[in-house]
């Protein structure tokens, strides 16, 4: 149901008869919690803004219209705008968010998203999607800057289809594209780099003996890999965002509709 925080921001927390819960914001849309057998799968960074100050620094935060810097704000307004309740249950939600005065002022496009998250017996889905209103295109990058939680950085790797596959390392540089050529990835410096066509990470972290697979089966093609190390006041060592993100940018046509699906799946290791 809608509860509110002590800061006075509005959430929805799901709860599942398994005893799961998802907690989601509506400041920025954004899936803030998720846990499993009391184990939370979501990270919170401690210097996080949770009175709407500033976006929430954590959880599967979005990045739309725009991933990064560009022509409009850094990551977009999705995660800095109130998202309205549409419809919920025990186990679901349905976010929307709408063109206001404030968005038309730096992005004037007839647009319209709907977020779905999904407290389900094994997983929890997400649905991003985003429809054109109008009658003219317009372009757009999709991202959701998830943060999960770490025990500590010496249990962390991260599984999937990385050997071989180039990546954009945002730490040389301007930029540099370089190829991965490990099985799993281990974090012992900043990272912020972009695997090109890798979609399929699995988190694998022997401190709690868990692992967490992030399913992304529609829309999100590429992986970003985030994390601030050494960065004490951030807590970089117990989270690491691993991104669902659609980088080349989305020409929607007039009347024309774009689906983003992520679900995480927890598991023992």
């Amino acid at each position: 149901g809608l509860m509110t925080n002590d800061d006075g921001l509005e959430y929805v927390r799901l709860a599942n008869e398994a005893g799961d819960t998802s907690d989601i914001y509506l400041f920025g849309g954004v899936v803030t919690s998720y846990k499993v057998g009391g184990q939370e799968f979501i990270a919170v960074r401690p210097d996080a803004k949770m009175d709407g100050s500033k976006p929430i620094s954590g959880g599967l935060s979005h990045c739309w219209p725009q991933f990064g810097p560009g022509e409009i704000q850094q990551h977009g307004f999705a995660r800095n705008v109130n998202w309205t309740v549409k419809s919920m249950t025990d186990t679901t939600v349905e976010l929307e968010m709408a063109p206001s005065d404030y968005t038309k002022e730096m992005w004037d496009k007839e647009f319209l998203c709907t977020f779905t998250v999904a407290l389900e017996d094994d997983k929890l889905s997400t649905k991003m999607f985003v429809e054109n209103k109008g009658e003219e295109s317009f372009d757009f990058q999709a991202a959701l800057h998830s943060y999960f939680t770490v025990s500590a950085l010496d249990n962390f790797s991260i599984a999937g289809s990385f050997a071989g596959k180039e990546f954009l390392n945002k730490m040389v540089g301007e930029g540099e594209m370089q190829t991965e050529d490990r099985e799993e990835i281990t974090i012992s410096e900043e990272y912020d780099r972009v695997y090109m066509g890798v979609n399929d990470p699995v988190l694998k972290d022997t401190g709690s003996g868990k692992s967490l697979t992030v399913m992304n089966t529609a829309g999100y093609e590429d992986t970003v890999l985030w994390n601030p190390y050494g960065d004490e006041g951030m807590g970089y060592n117990n989270f690491v965002c691993v991104e669902s993100v659609k980088f080349d940018p989305v020409t929607l046509e007039g009347g024309s509709t774009w689906t983003g699906d992520m679900a995480l799946k927890a598991g023992a290791l």
